[in-house]
């Protein structure tokens, strides 16, 4: 379980209905894409111009991301290829977001009918939308079953996190699987052992909750027969079926892996370089760090939440946050993180996967303690409240709702 800055939450329910988590992407010139409401290519700061793309606003509720993207790309029978996003939205929602698809037309796409997704404006561009294309995101989050004097609590919870400014930016729990076996996966791929990774994906039954899936994946992991797998491993697990299909026919584990989509294969290796910075900001929380001190890399505020792309030693300025890095093949490890490297049996060079290059990960930096900002809590009925806020790219609001709530509701999240 993740640390946090608060010294104790309210007891509370998130997510009970889509309605209850509201995400609202932020577009990189700072405009919120609001429920219902209609944008043009210059209210988002783009200009519309001739090309084969076409970008727009999605707004959906109750469907994840790439579900929704493949469902509007299956209606002009095109392939998931041909759609981009710039943040994924959590299932459980009402949300917006900027996302793109090629050789369609606006008109076409403005007239598209498909139940629970709208679009809110269209325009031509010579350049689709990628994974980053956006600032942030603004949350407006439900709370129920708040029991009395819990209220009080979720009060105090919220004053002591607005003293700090901050919030502890893990990585939340949906980044290591359902199972909770990404890393071990990830790990086993980086150290070239593709079998063992294969196999960990196959068949462990940790946190499984599907007696089919257990009985399937005990019996392989017994009798290690890939062709007669096939005739009891449950169709859902349609990845998996993929990977025992190849195996049945060849016996190459890491091309075995290649036949899972490479956004799947690459969370396995996210997962190793997200456990490092989970573990290094663990060590902050122990000391309760979370001003930047001397030897620490910085980043400076922007505006809004914090420029990542400008990273310099600590100049002993006070509004500077502290990163770590994401680390990668040409990531430069501080001490810490050269110890965790070592204790997993890994370096930097291996995140340059030569059997697998499709997979390479150069690294980056990502701040210890990410800014929020608009935090509102309103209380609406007795055991009902509501919470908004915005948060930068790539933060997850569960991990924010965390500092406020003890919480049994959905880990899945919006980035």
């Amino acid at each position: 379980m993740n640390k946090r800055l608060t010294s104790e939450q309210a007891k509370g329910t998130i997510k009970k209905t889509p309605e209850d988590f509201i995400v609202e992407e932020i577009a990189e010139n700072g405009t919120v894409m609001e429920l219902g409401k209609k944008y043009s290519a210059g209210d988002l700061g783009f200009v519309e111009e001739d090309g084969v793309f076409t970008l727009f606003v999605l707004q959906k509720r109750e469907w994840n991301t790439i579900q929704a993207l493949r469902a509007i790309a299956k209606r002009f029978r095109r392939g998931i290829k041909s759609v981009g996003f710039a943040g994924t939205k959590d299932r459980i929602s009402v949300s917006t977001q900027l996302c793109s698809i090629y050789g369609i037309k606006p008109a076409q796409l403005e007239g598209l009918h498909i139940k629970d997704l709208s679009i809110n404006g269209a325009w031509s561009s010579s350049k689709g939308i990628k994974l980053g294309d956006l600032l942030g995101n603004r949350f407006i989050v439900t709370v129920s079953d708040i029991a009395s004097g819990e209220f009080e609590k979720l009060e105090k919870a919220s004053s002591e996190l607005l003293e700090y400014g901050v919030f502890p930016n893990y990585f939340g729990q949906q980044r290591f699987g359902a199972r909770d076996n990404n890393f071990e996966i990830g790990l086993s791929m980086l150290k070239g052992d593709f079998k063992t990774a294969t196999m960990l994906f196959l068949t462990d039954t940790r946190n499984e909750l599907s007696i089919d899936a257990i009985e399937a994946r005990k019996r392989l992991a017994e009798e290690l027969d890939f062709k007669k797998a096939l005739s009891y491993f449950p169709r859902y697990l349609k990845y998996e079926r993929l990977v025992i299909e190849y195996l049945s026919k060849y016996e190459n584990y890491a091309n075995a892996l290649r036949r899972l989509p490479r956004s799947l294969a690459l969370m396995f290796v996210h997962s190793v370089e997200d456990k490092i910075f989970n573990m290094e900001l663990d060590e902050r929380m122990e000391e309760k760090a979370v001003r930047a001190r001397s030897g620490d890399i910085v980043c400076s505020r922007n505006e809004l939440f914090c420029d990542i792309g400008n990273i310099h030693g600590f100049a002993g300025n006070k509004d500077e946050l502290p990163v770590a890095s994401i680390i990668g093949y040409d990531s430069k490890p501080n001490d810490f993180e050269r110890d965790v490297l070592e204790m997993l049996g890994v370096s930097t060079e291996d995140f340059k996967m030569k059997s697998m290059p499709e997979l390479n990960c150069k690294g980056s930096y990502r701040v210890l303690f990410a800014p929020f900002s608009g935090f509102s809590l309103e209380r609406i009925s007795n055991s009902t409240a509501r919470v908004s806020f915005s948060l930068p790219s790539g933060s997850y609001a569960t991990v924010f709702m965390d500092e406020l709530l003890v919480s049994d509701s959905a880990r899945s999240d919006s980035e």
